[in-house]
This record gives structure tokens, sequence and C-alpha cells, in this order.
């Protein structure tokens, strides 16, 4: 290749330095169509239905007074004066705090047991899943035979071990028993799902850093306090995620083991009777509106403390 000399003396390369041309390619439309009915579904289903209830939750919705009028704030107003709702959130943060402390506490502890291979490995992960593939009805029914007051398990069990000396009613009398035991039974379902994705962080970590731990005079409890833990973050913060959006919308489990108690109510629980039992369409949007704005906000807060970003 030769080049050319400019008058200032620096190089010139052949064609008088001028740049390439490069053809921009025609844009390729089958990612578009094929991403095309996907996008209409969300839309469809999930986008124009979340802005149809944000403008909805400002207005007065009401089957038995109408017409619908708007009123700003005044249906939120009405939601905190309501004495059921304010319990209803009390209970939800109960269960918000229960259930992602103990999923997220048993999926460390099950999936640092199911980290290294061992003969049967598959049967128990396989076995670990079930919980959460029962629906939360089918899941109620069952703890009903367990927490019931007159045949369940636990009042036989403990009856027989002599810790009790009669038969005890587990739900519905105390708010916090209620709220913690019901909250059992979700975290019995969210559980192995949490197990699932912080064991799938922890295959990701490479067995030559424990090796070099080990070899540094780490103990068990040092390598998984400084290196599991740290290194298992991201599968942590997911797994904290989903718990979050599972218990600040339960409704299953309460609704099955307690029925309408404002002892065990939840928040979604009152956004069904508040929209389809008192027909306050306004109102079960606004309680909607809330509820969604709070599973952003604490998912964002949980993202922000828990996760760091892992390069091996």
């Amino acid at each position: 290749m030769t080049l050319g000399l400019r008058a200032d003396g620096r190089l010139v390369p052949p064609g008088g330095g001028r740049p390439a041309v490069r053809r921009r390619r025609a844009a390729d439309p089958l990612p578009y169509l094929l991403v095309s009915p996907l996008a209409i579904f969300i839309i469809g289903l999930a986008l124009i239905p979340a802005v149809f209830t944000i403008g909805a939750a400002f207005f007065r919705v009401d089957e038995l007074d109408p017409p619908t009028r708007f009123i700003g704030l005044g249906n939120f107003v009405r939601l905190f004066q309501d004495d059921a709702i304010t319990s209803s959130i009390g209970n939800t943060a109960l269960y918000v705090l229960i259930g992602v402390v103990l999923s997220t506490v048993l999926g460390i502890l099950f999936a640092v047991i199911l980290q290294k291979p061992f003969l049967g490995r598959s049967a128990l992960i396989a076995v670990l899943i079930l919980p959460w593939a029962l629906p939360g009805v089918v899941e109620g029914i069952i703890w009903v035979n367990i927490w019931d007051g007159n045949t369940g398990l636990l009042n036989s069990v403990l009856t027989t071990l002599h810790v009790i000396d009669h038969y005890q009613v587990f739900l519905g009398q105390n708010q916090l028993l209620t709220v913690f035991l019901t909250e059992v039974v979700q975290v019995w379902q969210i559980t192995p799902l949490s197990t699932l994705l912080i064991l799938a962080g922890l295959q990701n970590i490479p067995a030559e850093i424990y090796e070099s731990a080990s070899i540094d005079g780490a103990s068990p409890w040092g390598a998984f306090w400084r290196l599991t833990l740290p290194l298992a973050r991201p599968g942590i913060t997911v797994a904290m995620v989903q718990a979050v959006i599972a218990t600040l919308n339960v409704f299953d489990q309460p609704f099955v083991l307690n029925g309408a108690a404002a002892t065990g109510s939840s928040v979604t629980m009152q956004t069904y009777f508040v929209t389809f039992q008192n027909l306050d369409f306004g109102e079960g949007y606004a309680l909607s509106l809330l509820i969604t704005i709070a599973t952003l906000v604490i998912s964002f807060i949980v993202l922000k403390l828990v996760y760091r970003p892992v390069e091996f």
C-alpha cells in the first residue's frame, strides 16, 4: 500500500484520506415479526389494563352509586379510613417480613445442602419442587388438617407429647399467631423456588475458589460467610424479590385457612371484598394501584440493598 504526503508533512492513505463509505444494512423484519405476538399479548393483557386501572383509581366507580365521576384522591382517603383495610395492611406487612426472611434463609440452607452432588440428589430436588407446583388453595386445604382446632394433626401431636392438655384453636383468635401460621403455609410453597434460584447461583461458583480458600486455611463457616454468600448475591436477590411479590399478593392461604376474619386478612383479600362484594370498583382500583406501587418500591429497595454484580 502506497502512502501519500500532505503539505503539512502528514501521511495520507490512498484515496485522499476519505473514509470508506459503509452501506447501511437494511433492517431485517423477521425478529420484529417473531416478537410482535408476544408484544401484542403483553400490551393487550398487561399494559392497557394497568393504564385503565391507574385512571379509574381516581374516579368514583360504584354500581350501587352511579354515575361514574371524578373524585381525585377520594378513593385513597376512604381506603385509609376503613379499619378492615388498615388492619389488612398491617397483616400484609407481617406476611412480607416473615415470608421473605424465612424463605430466603431456608432457600440458602437447602441450596447449600444441594450444591454438591450426592446419591439421591435429583430425587430430592424433584420432591422439593412439589409444594411450589401445588395451587395455593390445595395447600391451604392440606394445612387446614394440620392447624384445625378440633381434629388437627398439630393438636394431636402436642397432646400426645403432653405439651398441651387439651386441643387449642390456633387460627383466628390471636393476630400474630394467625399471621405466622398462615405464612408458614406460603413459605412452604415459595421456598422451593427460592432454593432453585439460589442453587442456580451457587452452581456458577468455580470449585477452584473453594479449593484456594481451603488451602489458605479457611474453615467451612468462613468459606460460607466470605465466599458463598457474597458470590450468591444475584440469586439471593432474585429469590427475595419473588418472595416479596408472592407475600404482598397473598390471597389463597389466608382465605382458605381463616376465611374473611380480620385477624389474617391480607390487602389482596380486601381488594376482592371491596371490588366484588361491595361493588366499589373505584376503591378496588385504588387499592390495586397501591399494591402495585408497594411491590415495585419494596422490590427496588431489596434490589439496591442486596444485589451486587459478581464476576469470576
